[in-house]
């Protein structure tokens, strides 16, 4: 009786992953999934938070546990929140466009799977990956750095482009067949929207970097403003999850306003007023907004007219705001709304 070859695949939850999947299940191989939390994954945060995403015409889903649903396989979802820190510090591959940095996270994936592979007694690793798909981790001079410095080598099959590249230990053992594998390059999805339809996939997550807040502008230029004001890069999970979430704008150097944009965001900040000074309008339905830094007692005006901008009195002549310190202390202020638009502009981040 011959052994029934295992495979651990890098699941995401978009459709060139569920296409790997599907290929090496059809070579009678079995396969489970792994999925790794880093901290700025989009899904299962964001959505859960703001009303507009909760009411979304199209449910929200965590298209990874959906992917693997869809698919039969277990899914092990990971934290790696600390470990992952020093990919995004110390990237030895640089970054992307924005913060992303897409060669040293994909080469420390693959090497947490290795490591999973390993400790599970599974026999090689499937990734989603296509030549030329993404120009800074996904070309041919690329990918064989990606499974050298990984650790994971010849066990790495990809077998979108698996043609396209130099036979793996499972092709030549005979574990998989590599004749039933794929040679698919470029950023033309049409190869992989013909084999959903062969496969019946009829939904699935449409690819755009869109699972990484790394790879947003607006999402990077606040994580670049963080590490500038404290003056180093480290971080922890309650800063990048406030990066996602409301308005920020910085007046100045010292401090940063949080400025709720809907209700979801303000229900999910009022958890952090225990960490955080807070300011809300007096009177009027609004906005919740944290401090982030050390204001002056002579800041205390700007921030207000700043607050009453944002709140359902910005029309008013005057409002009257509450600073709520972190042990609970409140003190009020009566200011003007701030009507200086450009300037605001200039200040977010």
């Amino acid at each position: 009786m011959t052994t029934q070859r295992k495979a651990v695949a890098l699941i995401s939850g978009g459709l060139d992953s569920m296409l790997a999947v599907k290929l090496i299940q059809q070579q009678g191989i079995y396969v489970e999934g792994i999925n790794f939390f880093t901290g700025f994954c989009v899904e299962g945060h964001t959505h859960a938070i703001r009303d507009k995403d909760k009411h979304a015409e199209k449910p929200k889903r965590n298209n990874a546990l959906w992917a693997a649903e869809q698919l039969g396989i277990k899914l092990h979802i990971i934290d790696v929140i600390e470990e992952y820190k020093n990919v995004l510090i110390n990237p030895k591959h640089g970054y992307g466009t924005n913060m992303n940095p897409c060669m040293d996270c994909k080469i420390f994936m693959i090497s947490k799977a290795k490591q999973w592979m390993i400790e599970n007694c599974f026999d090689f690793i499937i990734t989603g990956e296509v030549i030329g798909q993404r120009p800074m981790s996904q070309n041919k001079f690329k990918l064989p750095i990606i499974s050298k410095q990984s650790g994971a080598d010849d066990l790495l099959v990809r077998p979108l482009c698996a043609k396209n590249l130099e036979a793996t230990l499972p092709e030549r053992e005979g574990w998989i067949k590599r004749d039933a594998l794929c040679s698919i390059t470029g950023r033309s999805r049409k190869p992989q929207f013909a084999m959903a339809e062969e496969f019946g996939f009829t939904d699935f997550a449409q690819p755009a970097g869109g699972c990484c807040f790394l790879t947003d502008k607006y999402y990077s230029a606040k994580l670049v403003d963080l590490w500038q004001a404290q003056g180093h890069k480290e971080y922890e999970l309650d800063d990048i999850m406030l990066l996602k979430v409301g308005r920020h704008i910085r007046p100045k150097p010292h401090f940063k306003l949080i400025i709720s944009r809907e209700e979801g965001e303000g229900r999910f900040m009022q958890g952090y007023r225990r960490e955080f000074m807070s300011v809300q309008a007096n009177g009027f339905k609004g906005s919740i907004t944290l401090i982030d830094g050390a204001p002056t007692p002579e800041d205390f005006a700007l921030i207000a007219s700043i607050v009453a901008r944002y709140g359902q009195g910005k029309n008013e002549d005057w409002v009257t705001l509450v600073f709520t310190q972190k042990d609970g202390s409140t003190q009020e202020l009566t200011v003007k709304p701030f009507d200086d638009d450009a300037q605001l502009a200039s200040w977010q981040v």
